[in-house]
């Protein structure tokens, strides 16, 4: 069992940036895939960002490729995502998730990841 609790959402002018910051509780976080996904009003969850293998290995939207980097640390149980570049489209609730290692592609399915965190909003505005 795997407890998720997303922090460091916000408000935020085009071009700025933000911090994610996802802390899980309970089973280690290095034997899984952690993602980022997000989330408009009316739409599906969009996967965002992965990653798997201990950090080793990452995955990304093309939407967010160059603007994003999703990062994790082992020993805080810790997974971040640290967005540049902000756009008004990058408006959304922001949802950490976790799935077994193999799921963890650039095409990141919802339908995939057992355990969600409640979500944190990030507004950017014009």
């Amino acid at each position: 069992q795997v407890q998720l609790v997303e922090s460091g959402g916000g408000s935020v002018q085009a071009g700025g940036s933000l911090s994610l910051s996802c802390a899980a509780s309970g089973s280690s976080i290095s034997i899984y895939c952690m993602a980022w996904f997000r989330q408009t009003p009316g739409k599906a969850r969009e996967g965002v960002a992965g990653i798997a293998s201990g950090g080793r290995n990452t995955y990304y939207a093309d939407s967010v490729k160059g603007r994003f980097t999703i990062s994790q640390d082992n020993a805080k149980k810790t997974v971040n995502l640290q967005m540049d570049s902000l756009k008004p489209e990058d408006t959304a609730m922001y949802y950490c998730a976790v799935a077994l290692p193999w799921f963890c592609t650039s095409a990141l399915r919802e339908t995939d990841f057992g355990w969600w965190g409640q979500g944190t909003q990030v507004t950017v505005s014009t």
